[in-house]
């Protein structure tokens, strides 16, 4: 009995569908009719051999199967994409200018540098670690090409929302966290400007918890060993913390319960550059990989 080969564009359509959240959006985004999605993924099934998808409410969830073959999917599209981009641009030559905040320079970068690498060798990218001002202001300036960074209402040029990423309260792994002598609670912060020290500092003013500044850091690997030292909590994400330094329950813990904050992808003004749209598709599957499905959209409608 010969293989069965997987359809490329019936998976394109199933990851972008559970991407997007909408099956509709992803038939928009194809250029097909939502019709032709749909028979796309019964042909899929057809060719698993299984259920992928399941009614939930007025959405669809995936199967664990369904969870499997996204893993695959996803996969088997960024060789297929790499592949095509290593042909088509072998040619393209230039710079590109990427910024990224310190939460994502060891999850993302070697992943996302190592594989647009492949693909276009005679284009170099010139990388830089910063703060989210920083790479906000160098945006504006044209400094960068494209900075992924957290979205605190600037507009400097293109912008599109990648995430809405939870925010935490971390301490370290073999601390209480708990304030039980009543003293201002001690808090690990980056150097001003810092979204995120802000938010902090708001969060306790609200909840009428009395703060104090026990450690500043110019880096996040200052704030993590402060942190797993004991000298204060912190507040950031969950994304690339240590494990030597775990989040805590906001209730049990006596602490506000925090928002989620967006997280961007900024793009300077300018002409449309091949090699750059490229990066930039790097980048969101890396991402796409990285993070929890439920920090994106919702279940994917029909």
């Amino acid at each position: 009995m010969p293989p069965t080969n997987l359809d490329l564009d019936a998976l394109r359509s199933f990851a972008l569908g559970l991407e997007t959240g909408s099956f509709a959006r992803a038939a928009e985004r194809l250029g097909r009719s939502t019709s032709a999605v749909s028979a796309q993924l019964k042909k899929l099934e057809e060719q698993a051999g299984v259920h992928l998808l399941r009614k939930s409410g007025r959405g669809l969830r995936l199967t664990d199967a369904g969870e499997t073959l996204l893993s695959y999917a996803q996969r088997l599209l960024d060789l297929n994409d790499e592949a095509l981009g290593a042909v088509r641009g072998a040619n393209l030559e230039g710079w590109i200018r990427l910024g990224l905040q310190e939460d994502f320079g060891e999850v993302i970068l070697p992943r996302v540098l190592g594989r647009f690498a492949r693909a276009h060798p005679k284009v170099r990218i010139e990388g830089r670690i910063a703060r989210n001002g920083e790479l906000v202001d160098k945006i504006a300036s044209r400094q960068l090409d494209i900075a992924l960074a957290w979205d605190a209402g600037e507009r400097p040029a293109r912008v599109e929302r990648i995430a809405s990423v939870p925010l935490c309260w971390l301490a370290a792994a073999n601390d209480s966290g708990r304030n039980d002598r009543g003293e201002p609670l001690p808090l690990a912060v980056l150097e001003t400007p810092c979204l995120l020290r802000h938010i902090a500092c708001e969060q306790l003013d609200r909840h009428g918890t009395a703060w104090r500044i026990a450690f500043v850091s110019p880096s996040l690997a200052g704030l993590w060993a402060a942190t797993e030292a004991g000298l204060g909590i912190a507040l950031r994400t969950p994304i690339g913390h240590p494990g030597s330094v775990r989040v805590l329950d906001p209730a049990e813990y006596g602490l506000p319960t925090l928002p989620s904050l967006d997280l961007v992808l900024h793009r300077a003004d300018g002409p449309a550059n091949a090699a750059t749209d490229h990066l930039v598709g790097i980048l969101k599957q890396a991402l796409r990989q990285t993070l929890p499905n439920d920090w994106y959209d919702a279940s994917p409608e029909h």
